[in-house]
């Protein structure tokens, strides 16, 4: 990277590789695979306009004028090429105030829009998501090599997402049961997000899909998914569904066609995932993802997740068929000795696929409101 550029130019990009990775998300190590990324995705001419951003990362239209010294159509010229990659966030806060935010790597940011956005398979294209798969690759490997630091940093992170729990079963479409349990302490005022995908559909008047941005990567990749052939089913809400289909990397559909999307994922064994603003799931969804074990990033990698469910099996019914060991997205399920499903471990995070496809209707959820820290097995 170095020798394609010279060393003035090169810090520069540095400078602004440096302020999208800290604009929140998963931060990475500043590298040259980093900042590869960023030149495929800026122009020389974006540079100086992101630095603005670099003290700062949300700015109204006012505060911009006074960091970038542009005019106001300039800035929004300039907005409107970045926000296209994905980089800059225009949409009105809280109090209908027009913001201007610089977006992060991932989580949601960069790598999300690229891949959102319907693709042409160009060499362009293969080659971000060859830079990425290799930052990936080099991020796990830091990991695991700094294992012990890494399970403290996962104790003082916030959930990046949010299961939403399957409600029926498959075989016999009656609703999964699910149990309240009364022994947990109930606090005066409690706050419970919205827990079936029907609900949060409705909630929404504006709602947007996009291409699952982890799987098209891996079709990029040659690394086709393995457990479904839907592309189409990444969702946005409110202002986010108006950011990414202004932008090109969704489009605006209706209630009845998100719920029909959703229920196919569903058929598929997709595990329904919502995010919400900077992490805070008392705020409502921005999107939900639903995300497949074989290429989405928040199985395989350490990740953190907010559930109010686990799974529980009635020994009874169960027959020992096997199905919800081979449905379950974190190995939370395993025969035991008499050949029976049971829980096992830490890492079961409530979505409610097991119960899905039991055919003998022998899963319930039980209310067990937890965040879930999923490691990545300890390097021998």
């Amino acid at each position: 990277m170095k020798e394609t550029l010279d060393k003035n130019l090169y810090n520069k990009y540095k400078k602004v590789t440096q302020a999208i990775n800290s604009a929140g998300g998963t931060p990475f190590a500043v590298n040259d695979i980093l900042i590869s990324i960023v030149k495929h995705i800026t122009s020389e001419e974006d540079l100086d306009f992101i630095l603005v951003f670099k003290k700062q990362k949300s700015q109204t239209m006012e505060q911009l004028k006074l960091s970038s010294n542009l005019t106001e159509e300039e800035i929004l010229k300039k907005v409107k090429k970045l926000a296209k990659k994905g980089l800059i966030f225009n949409q009105p806060n809280r109090q209908g105030v027009l913001v201007f935010r610089l977006m992060p790597f991932i989580n949601v940011g960069v790598f999300e829009y690229t891949f959102m956005k319907k693709l042409e398979y160009t060499n362009e294209e293969k080659e971000i998501a060859d830079l990425f798969a290799k930052l990936f690759k080099e991020s796990r490997e830091l990991w695991v090599s700094n294992y012990d630091i890494l399970d403290s940093y996962l104790e003082r992170m916030q959930p990046i997402d949010r299961t939403i729990p399957f409600t029926e079963n498959k075989e016999t479409g009656k609703e999964i049961n699910i149990t309240i349990n009364k022994e947990l302490e109930v606090p005066e005022q409690k706050i419970l997000p919205t827990q079936r995908v029907e609900e949060l559909v409705e909630k929404f008047d504006e709602i947007a899909v996009g291409h699952c941005f982890c799987r098209h990567h891996k079709d990029l990749l040659g690394k086709s998914c393995k457990q479904t052939d839907i592309r189409e089913n990444c969702f946005t809400f409110g202002k986010s569904a108006r950011y990414t289909s202004e932008q090109g990397f969704s489009r605006l559909i209706s209630k009845d066609e998100a719920l029909k999307i959703l229920k196919q994922s569903e058929h598929d064994g997709l595990v329904h995932k919502a995010f919400h603003p900077h992490f805070d799931i008392k705020r409502d969804e921005t999107s939900i993802c639903n995300c497949c074990t074989c290429c989405c990033g928040n199985f395989g990698n350490p990740t953190v997740n907010a559930t109010n469910y686990f799974a529980q099996v009635n020994q009874d019914l169960c027959v020992g068929c096997g199905t919800c060991v081979e449905k379950c997205s974190t190995s939370s399920m395993q025969l035991n000795e008499e050949g029976k499903a049971e829980r096992i471990g830490e890492y079961c995070i409530g979505c409610g696929v097991c119960a899905y496809f039991c055919p003998e209707n022998a899963i319930s959820l039980v209310e067990d409101k937890r965040i879930v820290r999923i490691l990545p097995p300890r390097p021998t």
